[in-house]
């Protein structure tokens, strides 16, 4: 069974190589796709591919932000300048100064951060990509950790609240009997004060016919009344929240699409509420699936 994953998640790695000591950083945050940003230092910009197709593979879901960094050490040789590239910065300068006069000139920092423009020694190809993926590896493993972590939290919080919606449940199906024969009774008495008197007294209907009548309407107002149906959907949907849950894997989708059912069937009692138990219970159940909507835009 995959774990629940959150989207939300921080790593770094560290891993020594013939180049200098390596570094990558993950976090990210929750998105409706993989929005993935990579920043490689411009010394291994070569394997930036093998590194946005080592994340690609581990990570589905999120806004994910990874960088790369280089830290050289005291045996490592020192980059050089590339003359040939720093003079076509220079030239293309000159252009542009010559078409926007006034521009602000090229600082050293600029001409640095230029592609190409420092050249480092070199490596062999293969081993430097093998360090590159070692160390995606090694941050994604801590990753996926820290994720986990989050959607354990969350999951937790979500079968919290599917019992607190149960609880619900339970004491609206305990008191639904007894607030539906109140509700007749009371609109019985009430049809039976109004029409009785204006009607029996126009010789239409005998009284008997008139008291039929009147029953058969606050039986028909009654099944309309009845949330029967509405609990057993609501029952059904936390059910299958919890059977997603427990099933892992990337859930987030599938339990947006189940708290659209229970918000809809949450409505549907709050347009049905005839007594203010319904109306208080229809609230706290908008309530508490808002607050798993919530989480759930944070789960993979």
């Amino acid at each position: 069974m995959a774990a629940v994953a959150s989207m939300t998640g921080f790593a770094s790695a560290s891993l020594a190589s013939t180049l200098g000591t390596l570094t990558a950083e993950l976090k990210s945050v929750n998105a409706r796709f993989l929005d993935l940003t990579l920043r490689v230092a411009d010394e291994l910009r070569q394997f930036e591919g093998a590194a946005r197709e080592t994340l690609t593979a581990r990570v589905a879901r999120g806004k994910v932000e990874c960088r790369i960094s280089v830290q050289r050490g005291g045996s490592a040789e020192a980059p050089r300048v590339n003359a040939d590239a720093l003079a076509r910065l220079s030239q293309l300068a000159k252009e542009i100064s010559e078409r926007i006069p006034g521009v602000t000139p090229l600082s050293v920092a600029d001409a640095l951060a230029w592609p190409g423009i420092v050249e480092v020694s070199s490596h062999d190809a293969d081993e430097l990509r093998a360090a590159v993926v070692a160390l995606l590896g090694s941050a994604l493993d801590q990753f996926e950790a820290s994720r986990r972590r989050e959607g354990d939290a969350l999951s937790a919080g979500l079968l919290e609240r599917c019992g607190a919606i149960d609880a619900i449940l339970v004491e609206l199906r305990q008191r639904a009997p007894d607030m539906l024969a109140a509700i007749e009774r009371k609109l019985f008495e009430r049809l039976n004060q109004t029409l009785t008197p204006v009607l029996s007294g126009a010789g239409m209907v005998s009284r008997e016919e008139l008291a039929e009548r009147i029953r058969q309407e606050v039986t028909l107002y009654g099944l309309r009344a009845d949330v029967d149906e509405e609990l057993n959907r609501l029952a059904t949907h936390v059910t299958e929240v919890r059977r997603v849950i427990a099933a892992g894997g990337a859930v987030g989708r599938r339990l947006d699409f189940l708290m659209q059912e229970l918000n809809r069937e949450a409505n549907t009692l709050g347009s049905k509420a005839t007594a203010i138990e319904l109306t208080q219970a229809a609230i706290e159940l908008k309530l508490l699936i808002e607050q798993m909507r919530e989480q759930i835009q944070n789960m993979e």
